[in-house]
């Protein structure tokens, strides 16, 4: 790859500094050496039974008879199961139905069954019958009736409910089994609002993938120096993410100087100069499954502010701290919106829409927009057991953008930040 030549040489500064907060997130016996997770098999085992419990105790609120998952992010946090979940986000072959007084039941891609071995919840692993045009061809329309009618069959034998939430699912799908009698809910509503209350377990496993994301943050920090490119800083998240048991990246939301401003740019090969604001967005699928998606913005070469920089941070700083403090359950999301932070008229044009979200398998239900763009008849309640991030993005015209992001589970007291990894000093 070849590279420009970088101009820090011809820049001056204050004195190149090491924050020693940061590199105490590296593992402690040797940044070499990937972190094993000190959690007992029994906290994994009571959080995977919420989890099918909560499922289900909404799909008697609804009163629903049988609930299908294709989305390989509600199956996992159904059953524990992950198998190829990137490539059946866009491959629908594997899938899962929990029936309201039944089994539940994975269907599995042929011939990984095994990879099941030892999940507690599932009482049946069947072959998945795929019907996607990829592998069906001109056999489509046979193998999906022979889908629908399995999947029909098993609904009717074990219930009378012909009310079924589905997640995601082909309008072919949708159609066959409508021809059949069901009614169809909406399984994405129902799954996202069972995700939304954690248990202490959940917390648990969440704190230990934001542990792992947070020493990748810290090798990030170390290689953050003028002459590297965004890949490569970027590639320091993965590379602890995946040796620790992690999944994913959700993005790839790493930018520096002036690609930082519009943000949403992707990381790319651009050679990073002395004293430029680097910020990313983790969005990370880390171990068990769970999210952690922080936001940092700090300088490459590790060098102090300069005054716009430090003012910029200091206002992202300030809307982190606001909406913090005044988060609290029973909460509504317009009263949320009424004491939230207000963003400056400059820096309106440059904002980050969401103000917060929910986390849990992935960044989920609740999203609450910034005030500028909150529409008053968005309804909800803001609970204890919710995971939310509170977010921060902050720019104007011709500057660089501040990124900042944190964690929080909302507790009978208020909000409880679950990631520590330091924000800059100015």
């Amino acid at each position: 790859m070849l590279r420009e030549e970088s101009d820090s040489a011809e820049l001056t500064g204050p004195t190149v500094f090491k924050d020693e907060r940061k590199q105490a997130y590296l593992n402690p016996e040797g940044a070499d050496r990937p972190l094993i997770s000190p959690l007992p098999a029994t906290t994994l085992d009571r959080a995977r039974r919420y989890r099918l419990e909560r499922l289900r105790a909404k799909m008697r609120e609804w009163d629903c008879g049988a609930l299908l998952l294709y989305d390989p992010v509600n199956i996992r946090y159904a059953f524990d199961s992950s198998n190829m979940s990137i490539w059946t986000m866009h491959n629908a072959s594997r899938y899962a139905l929990i029936l309201a007084d039944g089994p539940a039941i994975l269907f599995e891609f042929e011939g990984a069954e095994h990879v099941n071995d030892g999940l507690p919840g599932i009482d049946e692993i069947r072959p998945a019958k795929s019907w996607i045009f990829f592998t069906a061809g001109n056999l489509m329309e046979p193998r999906l009736k022979a889908w629908a009618e399995e999947v029909a069959d098993l609904i009717k034998s074990n219930c009378g409910n012909k009310r079924v939430a589905v997640d995601k699912l082909e309008p072919a799908g949708a159609f066959e089994l409508r021809e059949r009698g069901f009614m169809l809910l909406d399984g994405q509503e129902l799954a996202e609002r069972a995700r939304s209350i954690k248990s202490a377990d959940e917390i648990e496993l969440m704190r230990w993938t934001i542990r792992v994301c947070e020493a990748g943050m810290a090798r990030m920090y170390e290689v953050s120096e003028p002459g590297r490119t965004e890949r490569e800083i970027w590639a320091e998240l993965h590379f602890e993410n995946a040796r620790s048991g992690g999944e994913w990246l959700e993005t790839k939301l790493l930018s520096a100087g002036p690609r930082t401003n519009p943000w949403y740019q992707e990381c790319s090969d651009y050679v990073i100069k002395h004293g430029e604001m680097i910020s990313f967005d983790t969005d990370m699928i880390g171990p068990y499954g769970y999210c952690a998606d922080l936001s940092r913005s700090w300088t490459a070469g590790h060098v102090a502010m300069n005054a716009k920089q430090k003012q910029l941070y200091d206002a992202a700083r300030g809307q982190i701290e606001h909406n913090l403090a005044i988060l609290k359950p029973g909460m509504t999301f317009a009263e949320f919106n009424a004491l939230s932070w207000r963003i400056p008229e400059k820096y309106q044009p440059y904002r980050y829409t969401l103000a917060l979200h929910g986390t849990g398998v992935a960044d989920e239900w609740p999203g609450i927009l910034l005030h500028p763009d909150f529409d008053p008849d968005f309804s909800g309640l803001i609970e204890e057991g919710m995971v939310l991030n509170v977010e921060s993005l902050i720019a104007e015209a011709g500057s660089e953008s501040i990124k900042l992001e944190t964690q929080a589970l909302i507790t009978a007291m208020g909000a409880e930040r679950l990631d520590t990894f330091p924000w800059e000093e100015i």
